[in-house]
């Protein structure tokens, strides 16, 4: 396994004085030699003094700048060359982390903590994980067993290629996969049961859910926008003939509506693929970028 000294763990923290303490000295005991480094973001609490009284480096944040926003702050002060990224609040076990360590050294460039059903909050979260599952998994190509999860492991140079796309919210973990797979990146899921959390979720169930499943959309454009507008322009163009055929049969006629909804599917169909090159070509500048001197 590569040298620990070379791994950094970034926790982001809100709030989190209650949690903190004990999260870090798990991790100490767990792996004692790498960078501990929490992430106070605009706590009103005493996170980053009970950070700093176990031993962990804290950077901190003015003010709250979300949980993607604490990750890329996070990122941007660690020195490892591989980041792990776990959450404050006492969910995921840092005996864990060796066996993310390890599809690392098996050629990955991030492997993620993939949480069982067992570990699911409630079943209406549980679902809720479970079709956002599939949609990435649909958007990608490849299988997504737990899109949102915050234990992971990466490669610092190449998480550090999409800070700009990153959202501030708790969204980080659906972008960063999605551009991943994108970039044609080796992503690993490693199975674990994570426990309950301590303390009260920052997490509103409906908002955020929602703010889920627009960034999906939003990265899913980016990724293969085709995948997108296809099935739209399908369903209308289907629409359209159906009504024809409806027209034609009971009054032998082409009515406005069925010429709207084939144009409106041409369209979309169009504008499906003009964004499909489009982002053919922006990975593609992103790509020389990343192989250039």
């Amino acid at each position: 396994m590569m040298h620990l000294k070379a791994v950094s763990v970034v926790i982001p923290a809100k709030n989190e004085g209650e949690t903190i303490g004990g999260v870090v000295q798990r991790l100490k005991r767990a792996l004692p030699d790498v960078q501990i480094l929490v992430v106070d973001d605009g706590s009103t609490d005493e996170t980053r003094q009970k950070a700093e009284q176990v031993g962990a480096e804290v950077v901190r944040n003015p003010y709250s700048l979300g949980n993607g926003g604490a990750i890329k702050t996070g990122a941007r002060a660690a020195s490892g060359e591989i980041l792990v990224f776990m959450d404050a609040d006492g969910q995921h076990d840092a005996e864990q982390i060796p066996r993310l360590l390890e599809e690392i050294d098996a050629g990955y460039d991030m492997a993620v903590g993939a949480r069982t059903h067992a570990s699911q909050a409630s079943h209406g979260r549980k679902w809720a994980n479970r079709f956002y599952n599939r949609l990435a998994s649909y958007m990608t190509g490849q299988p997504i067993p737990d899109l949102t999860s915050g234990l992971r492991a990466v490669r610092a140079s190449k998480f550090r290629e999409f800070l700009y796309l990153l959202p501030n919210g708790f969204s980080y973990p659906t972008t960063i996969t999605m551009a991943f797979f994108r970039a044609g990146y080796p992503v690993a899921y490693v199975p674990f049961t994570a426990g309950r959390r301590e303390g009260r979720s920052h997490i509103n169930p409906l908002k955020d859910g929602l703010r889920f499943l627009l960034i999906i959309f939003k990265i899913g454009t980016l990724y293969s926008p085709l995948k997108l507008f296809v099935p739209i322009a399908l369903l209308h163009g289907a629409l359209g003939l159906s009504y024809y055929a409806y027209t034609y049969t009971t009054a032998s006629r082409l009515s406005v509506a069925t010429v709207f909804m084939l144009t409106a599917a041409v369209t979309i169909f169009l504008i499906g693929l003009v964004s499909e090159q489009i982002t053919a070509l922006m990975y593609k500048d992103s790509g020389d970028k990343r192989t250039g001197p």
